[in-house]
C-alpha cells in the first residue's frame, strides 16, 4: 500500500469519526453559580427550589425529572462566565423555608424526591441542532400547545402545536370568572361602560390572538394580563354580569406540566416527555 493511499484512508477514517461523534454543548460546567435577585446559590440548590415551586412534588417522578431538565435548560439561557444571572420572575423559585411552609410534614420526603430528580438529570439540557433551546413550559394546556411565534413572536421550530387533549381531565381545566360591568370597564379603562365584543380571532390552538371591545382592538395576551385570566383560550358572555370562561392555565408554549404528569403515568420516561413537547430536540450532557 503506497503512502498516498494510506494517508487517504486515514483522512477518511478521521472524517467518519468526527461525523459519528455525539453532539456536545461546549460549555464548562465547573463551579456554576446562580445569581438570583442578587443572592448567590449553587445551581443544584436553585433547581431544587425551581422544581419545588413550579411543579407539584406529588407528581410522577419522571415528570419531575422532565421539569428539572426543562428548568436547567431555561436557566442556561442566562449563563455568562459561569454565572447564571436570573430573577425570580423568569422561573418560580422557593427557598427552603418557603418549601417547608408549603409541604409541612412532607418536607423531608418531597425535598429528597426533588433533589434526586435534579441529581439524576445532572448536566442534562435540551438542545436543537447543537444549541440550547428556550425551554418554555406552563401548567395546563387547553388541549393543544401554542407556538412560540404566536405567543412570544419568536419563530422557534421546536416550539410548535402539540396535541395535549389529555389535559382536559385536569381539575380546574375550565374556570369561569365573573366580573361586574364596572369592574370590567375599570380594568380596561373603558368609559362609558357600554360593552360590545366583535372580530374575535384565534390561532391554530384556539387561543385568542385579538378581538375588538367596542371600537378598540386588544390582543389576547394583553387582555389576559389586564383581566388576570388563566389563559388566552376564553369565551366572554355578556349577561347580568360578564362571565369569562377560560380553558387551560398559562401561556401555552412548550411543555404542559400536567400533560407531562399524564404522560409519566402512562409509562413515558422523562426523555420521551421532553421529546413529545419539544420537537426534534436532543437531550445533551454538558461537558
Amino acid at each position: 500500500m503506497n503512502n498516498k493511499l494510506l494517508i487517504l484512508i486515514i483522512i477518511i477514517l478521521i472524517i467518519i469519526t468526527i461525523c459519528i461523534k455525539p453532539k456536545e454543548v461546549l460549555i464548562e460546567n465547573k463551579d456554576i453559580e446562580v445569581l438570583l435577585d442578587n443572592n448567590k446559590l449553587s445551581l443544584q440548590d436553585y433547581l431544587i427550589g425551581v422544581v419545588g415551586c413550579e411543579m407539584p412534588a406529588s407528581f410522577h417522578y419522571e415528570a419531575l425529572k422532565a421539569q428539572a431538565v426543562a428548568s436547567r435548560t431555561f436557566a442556561y439561557n442566562y449563563l455568562k462566565d459561569n454565572i447564571i444571572n436570573i430573577n425570580s420572575s423568569a422561573q418560580c423559585y422557593s427557598n427552603n423555608n418557603a418549601l417547608k411552609d408549603k409541604w409541612q410534614d412532607n418536607y423531608d420526603k418531597y425535598y429528597s424526591i426533588i433533589k434526586k430528580a435534579v441529581e439524576e438529570t445532572n448536566n442534562k439540557v435540551i438542545t436543537y441542532q447543537g444549541n440550547i433551546i428556550k425551554s418554555y413550559y406552563f401548567a395546563i394546556s387547553n388541549g393543544k400547545t401554542s407556538t412560540a411565534l404566536s405567543v412570544f413572536n419568536e419563530d422557534l421550530p421546536y416550539l410548535t402545536n402539540v396535541d395535549s387533549t389529555f389535559d382536559e381531565g385536569v381539575n380546574k381545566y375550565e374556570v369561569t370568572t365573573t366580573f361586574t360591568y364596572d369592574n370590567f370597564c375599570n380594568l380596561l379603562n373603558i368609559n362609558p361602560c357600554n360593552i360590545t365584543i366583535s372580530n374575535i380571532k384565534r390561532d391554530e390552538s384556539n387561543r385568542i390572538t385579538s378581538l375588538f371591545i367596542n371600537d378598540k382592538e386588544y390582543d389576547g395576551i394583553t387582555l389576559r394580563k389586564q383581566l388576570g385570566l388563566r389563559s388566552t383560550d376564553f369565551d366572554i358572555k355578556l349577561l347580568d354580569n360578564i362571565k369569562i370562561t377560560t380553558k387551560g392555565y398559562g401561556h401555552g408554549v412548550g411543555m404542559s406540566q400536567y400533560g407531562a404528569n399524564y404522560l409519566a403515568n402512562n409509562n413515558y420516561s422523562y426523555e420521551e416527555i421532553i421529546k413529545y413537547y419539544y420537537k426534534d430536540v436532543e437531550i445533551t450532557s454538558i461537558n
